[in-house]
């Protein structure tokens, strides 16, 4: 199958590109830029060697369709929205890693980010958490690729609000992100002196996120809850962890809540719950597709625990599981490897 990742050399392209290398039925047949137009991949990223020397080319979907069966588009908000159609008019099949097809409502989606300029899209794509939509990202046309803070704290609440035990107006969600979540483009919160032995919270209750998490858990209980979220930045690379506060409506038995866990996910090849008494790190999950879930129980009080790279399952190791499910391929092919830790 060929693929075309269109905004390659930022660290969700990176990423694909590391990823589908060692996939055995993906040809990465174009590859585009707009700063390194000409120049091959290899020069940008040394790293990555022989695996991948194409020339970087701009983006022309008249030029690029018929070299691929599916794009991947990890070009930041707002920019997908003005390339993912022309794609879509060619017939292809597209994932999406950007936020502009996340939010299945046109004014949610421009009250927290601006104009929506393909709007006809919206309800059309599939949002593309396998673990909840897997039959649908079968048959999608588009994938809208979920965010990373959604990912972490949408998978630990599902089995909990599926099965109705927890108080849902009272969620808080406190969630840390290393450095790479912002992105490869210059900006003054990711300078090193800026970040390096630093720790900060930001946009409380104003991440573009939170409408993206509220819009999934609502649709998943049957009706409109909002959580309290507060996202951190951590001075590390990559990783990230949600730490998650809810109330049950009865006392249960740690051994029923980790049975509930369990049995949800037993299926699921990258969901792991970890044993009773046993909280995850980001440095088990380093570089892989994997998310963690622990959790601690008091009475009524309960913390869930989870931890994934957001790189990986937060983005681009979740946009090729998505691939492997639209193309009919084996849903773990080139994504099973195990965590590089420590």
């Amino acid at each position: 199958m060929r693929a075309a990742i269109i905004g390659a050399t930022g660290y969700t392209g990176l990423e694909l590109i590391r990823i589908l290398s060692r996939h055995p039925e993906v040809e990465i047949t174009a590859l585009t830029s707009e700063r390194y137009v000409g120049q091959r991949y290899d020069q940008v990223y040394p790293a990555v060697g022989s695996i991948a020397k194409r020339v970087l080319e701009p983006l022309n979907a008249e030029d690029i369709a018929p070299r691929a069966d599916i794009i991947f588009t990890a070009v930041p908000h707002k920019e997908a929205m003005q390339v993912v159609p022309a794609f879509i008019k060619k017939k292809k099949r597209v994932i999406d890693l950007s936020a502009d097809f996340r939010l299945s409502n046109k004014a949610t989606y421009e009250k927290w980010y601006e104009k929506h300029t393909a709007p006809e899209l919206l309800e059309k794509a599939v949002y593309g958490l396998p673990e909840i939509n897997r039959k649908k990202i079968k048959k999608a046309r588009l994938v809208a690729n979920p965010g990373c803070y959604p990912t972490s704290i949408i998978l630990p609440l599902t089995p909990l609000l599926k099965e109705g035990l927890i108080d849902t107006g009272a969620i808080i969600a406190d969630s840390k992100s290393g450095v790479s979540g912002a992105g490869r483009s210059l900006k003054t919160g990711s300078l090193f002196c800026e970040a390096s032995e630093s720790f900060k919270a930001y946009s409380i209750l104003k991440h573009r996120h939170q409408p993206e998490i509220e819009e999934q858990l609502s649709g998943i209980c049957g009706k409109q809850i909002g959580i309290t979220f507060a996202p951190h930045l951590l001075p590390m690379n990559r990783g990230m962890l949600s730490t998650i506060y809810v109330h049950l409506k009865s006392p249960l038995s740690s051994k029923a809540l980790h049975d509930c866990l369990k049995r949800y996910y037993k299926n699921e090849p990258f969901v792991r719950i970890l044993p009773e008494g046993t909280l995850p790190q980001t440095g088990w999950v380093r570089g892989s597709n994997f998310c963690d879930i622990g959790f601690a129980l008091s009475g009524k009080r309960l913390v869930l625990v989870s931890v994934i790279d957001n790189l990986v399952k937060g983005a681009s190791g979740q946009a090729v599981q998505n691939m492997n499910i639209m193309m009919g391929f084996k849903e773990t092919l080139a994504i099973d490897h195990v965590p590089m830790y420590p």
